[in-house]
């Protein structure tokens, strides 16, 4: 029987077997959000960097890549943009190649490195990643970005829907998954309602980014799957 794990925080990694693992990262206030719209708006690849400094490392390339860099919620100053999901429209990012780093969601997303293959999760392609996972034979550990190696709300719950539509399958869950799960069956019904609770939906709040919020808990407006192939995340064929 494969496994179905939740890690709620990336301080936790080292307690997994990841190498084994298809590991699916977690952010969705807001990186993997903006990660998965923008692979479905035809973004060439996104490429993930764990440091600011390493994001505009890239302007002395030379090539004609966008830059984003958030911290903190904000766009860092001298960036294209941050992690915004309206800066990820077809008109900014199709054909393009989008360097990218955030407070979280690029952080875990590094952590993971050894997993046999990284994916990228969001409410946006929810059933479209569950049923590609469905059909593979490894073990899955979906990783909650969290917030500075907090746990957080949003994440948990996301994890607790993709272990509700994998619930028909035989999969041995471990604690953390059914917490996630038992989350997400109180939540289900009002997501927005719910994650207004949660202290990066307050973050947010207080920088008037509401409408981000409400457009993250979109549920299957894509269908692409951002997969990690070397230092690029592109669309899964």
């Amino acid at each position: 029987m494969k496994n179905l794990e939740v890690c709620l925080t990336p301080a936790l990694l080292p307690l997994f077997n990841i190498e084994g693992s298809i590991v699916v990262v977690i952010d969705i206030f807001r990186a993997t959000s903006s990660i998965c719209y923008g692979i479905e708006n035809g973004a060439e690849a996104i490429i993930p960097v764990a440091e600011v400094a390493e994001c505009a490392a890239y302007r002395e390339k030379g090539l004609d890549y966008l830059l984003a860099a958030e911290r903190d919620g904000k766009v860092v100053d001298g960036f294209d943009f941050g992690n915004s999901p309206f800066s990820y429209t077809a008109e900014k990012v199709s054909g393009k190649t989008v360097v990218l780093t955030t407070t979280n969601g690029t952080h875990a997303l590094h952590m993971s490195i050894k997993a046999k293959r990284i994916v990228i999760g969001s409410f946006l392609n929810l059933t479209s990643l569950c049923n590609w996972l469905k059909q593979q034979p490894e073990n899955i550990l979906l990783v909650c970005a969290g917030w500075k190696n907090n746990f957080n709300l949003e994440d948990t719950l996301f994890a607790g829907a993709v272990a509700e539509q994998l619930k028909a399958d035989a999969y041995k869950w471990d604690d953390a998954t059914i917490a996630a799960n038992d989350l997400y069956q109180l939540a289900q019904h009002d997501l927005n309602v719910y994650l207004k609770k949660s202290s990066h939906g307050e973050r947010m709040k207080q920088l008037g980014i509401m409408e981000d919020i409400d457009f993250c808990l979109n549920v299957d407006i894509t269908t692409a799957i951002p997969v990690l192939e070397g230092e690029k995340l592109v669309k899964l064929h």
